[in-house]
């Protein structure tokens, strides 16, 4: 397979029932380490880089790399634009290549939210690409650093603004936030369930890291499609390399190696409880 559109993913996760996985990645071994496991597990997954991380990994740089490991993967992947922030940087992404992006407007005034979303999804479909919004919002700003304060999402205005934009994915806040987990996060699964009887659009949950595996199943079955992760991918290769180091001088290259073993055996781990694994096309 290779390069597809999320919304194709998604439609085939709906039909079957399961998850997939939205791995972010900063650099070539997470990217190397993703489209690993999701061979081996013979899995669909999706790449991703948020808007926040482009400092650290510029958009120009990083995006034709999760580009061409997709071109090249021997199952289907999605790149996506994650939380994107301005119009004018999602445009950048489309117009590399990414076959996904997501305008993050939940901050701003519901019908602000939805005009932004008209608009993305309008430049988007010009380039046969996928749309996330998000409606409500988590508890911490992406890279976890700036707590906004919790507000759940109504599953009525997530009907209004699928029923106004026509965007291929929604993500709900039901209790679940970006970064760590300072307790166990208790996910109203109430919200989750009403709007699945409201609106037929394959639903995300952001701030997949440090959630259980019982509830991620809950989750899916409740018609979570999408599962972001981030935060224990960028842990997991740290922890690889931290133990192969050892706090020594070791070789540069078996030090990558390490890293995309981290990144490789989370994700598989992630696919293992999102049930994504053998649901790979050719």
């Amino acid at each position: 397979m290779s390069l597809v559109d999320m919304k194709s993913l998604l439609l085939k996760a709906e039909q079957g029932n399961y998850g997939i996985g939205a791995f972010s990645v900063g650099n070539m071994e997470m990217i190397m380490g993703a489209v690993k496991a999701a061979e081996e597990c013979e899995s669909p997954i999706i790449l991703q880089i948020a808007q926040v991380r482009l400092p650290y990994s510029p958009l120009y740089l990083i995006g034709p790399m999760m580009l061409a490991a997709a071109r090249n993967a021997s199952v289907p992947i999605a790149v996506h634009f994650d939380h994107g922030m301005d119009v004018a940087v999602i445009k950048e992404a489309l117009e590399l290549g990414f076959t996904s992006v997501m305008i993050d407007a939940s901050h701003l005034a519901f019908s602000e939210n939805i005009k932004i979303v008209k608009t993305v999804k309008e430049m988007a479909d010009s380039y046969g690409a996928s749309v996330e919004a998000e409606v409500g919002q988590l508890g911490k700003s992406e890279d976890g650093t700036e707590n906004k304060g919790m507000f759940y999402s109504n599953p009525l205005e997530v009907k209004e603004l699928y029923e106004s934009t026509e965007v291929d994915a929604v993500a709900l806040s039901i209790g679940n936030a970006h970064g760590l987990y300072t307790r166990e996060p208790k996910l109203d699964f109430a919200i989750l369930s009403d709007t699945r009887k409201l609106v037929s659009v394959p639903l995300v949950l952001h701030g997949g890291s440090g959630i259980s595996a019982e509830d991620f199943r809950k989750c899916i079955a409740c018609g979570i499609r999408k599962v972001n992760i981030a935060t224990a991918n960028f842990m997991a290769v740290e922890e690889e390399a931290r133990i192969y180091s050892g706090g020594e001088k070791r070789d540069y290259f078996k030090l990558s190696s390490h890293m995309v073993s981290g990144m490789c055996n989370n994700v598989k781990e992630h696919i293992n409880i999102f049930n994504s694994n053998k649901k790979a096309w050719r």
